[in-house]
């Protein structure tokens, strides 16, 4: 259990750093905002480019992919369906099914992979997953859904490209098919940039918890609750049962699609709701509570499947 013990210990100490920041108030009134727009507009679409950039994109035809994929939609999907009835907005919406689907792969999932999996690169197919697809889709929703914001259809096609993340995304996947080398020169400088982005986003995070209400009791309460369950429960259950009944999946496979789907909402997901000013108190609380919760369960499915 140490890669799982570590790899919190890591996050929860930046963003403990990042609270005691907002509680002195270190960086003034605008702080979080700077660090959100920092790691949104610059350093996360480097990170994903130079990432993407160096991946082996065959391991997205797997079917330990699929497994993801789809228990991926059947937890968001559940949150969209409670959405739609209850009217919470496509904004609110977005961000909730997110959070209950949108697993942290990168500084969290690295870790466990590599101590509780043997293998770092396990997480792979799920990085680019919701690198490639996820994140493109719900961001371009996002934009649709600005709130008096209304573009002629050929600006509302041309949505994606103006999305840092997703330009990020698609253009290290473009090098990567393609096989183009890029120069050290060039690289490196964009490396160093990106490295920025794991950093500013949990500073953000841990600022943003200074003076605010406790988790699963605001008015956000319920889609929280919804959100925290399906992403701690639905998504791993989901996992089990598509890997196990469809796909034939037995021992380490199995461990594997079971553990990463169990990974906690990520932290980026806060950036998105700080970058478009919707549902910030979801995606905090709900992060959070995600990220507590993983800990017992990630254990459980390790001593149960390993």
């Amino acid at each position: 259990m140490q890669g799982v013990l570590s790899g919190f210990a890591v996050i929860a100490v930046v963003i403990g750093v990042g609270w005691l920041i907002g509680r002195r108030g270190s960086l003034g009134d605008q702080g979080r905002e700077v660090l959100t727009g920092l790691a949104f507009q610059v350093a996360t679409p480097a990170l994903l480019f130079t990432t993407l950039a160096r991946a082996d994109l065959s391991v997205i035809f797997s079917s330990r992919l699929l497994v993801t994929a789809l228990s991926t939609a059947a937890a968001a999907g559940v949150f969209v369906a409670f959405g739609v009835v209850r009217r919470w907005g496509v904004g609110r919406t977005t961000i909730g099914a997110l959070c209950s689907s949108y697993v942290n792969s990168g500084n969290l999932g690295i870790p466990i992979a590599a101590y509780v999996l043997g293998d770092a690169s396990l997480v792979a197919p799920v990085l680019l997953f919701q690198q490639i697809m996820v994140t493109p889709i719900a961001l371009t929703i996002l934009d649709l859904s600005g709130a008096g914001e209304k573009r002629a259809l050929f600006g509302r096609l041309l949505t994606p490209l103006r999305n840092p993340i997703a330009v990020g995304s698609l253009s290290g996947v473009l090098v990567s098919a393609t096989g183009v080398r890029i120069p050290g020169p060039v690289m490196d400088p964009i490396t160093l940039i990106g490295n920025m982005s794991v950093p500013a986003v949990l500073l953000a995070y841990g600022i943003s918890l200074h003076g605010s209400t406790a988790p699963g009791r605001g008015q956000d309460r319920r889609p929280v609750l919804l959100a925290v369950a399906l992403k701690s429960a639905g998504q791993p259950l989901a996992a089990w049962a598509l890997a196990t009944s469809v796909f034939g999946l037995r021992g380490a496979p199995l461990l594997d699609v079971v553990v990463t789907s169990a990974l906690p909402a990520a932290q980026n997901l806060f950036t998105y709701a700080s970058r478009y000013r919707v549902a910030e108190s979801l995606a905090r609380e709900a992060i959070l509570l995600s990220t507590l919760l993983s800990v017992p369960v990630l254990v459980a499915i390790a001593a149960l499947l390993g």
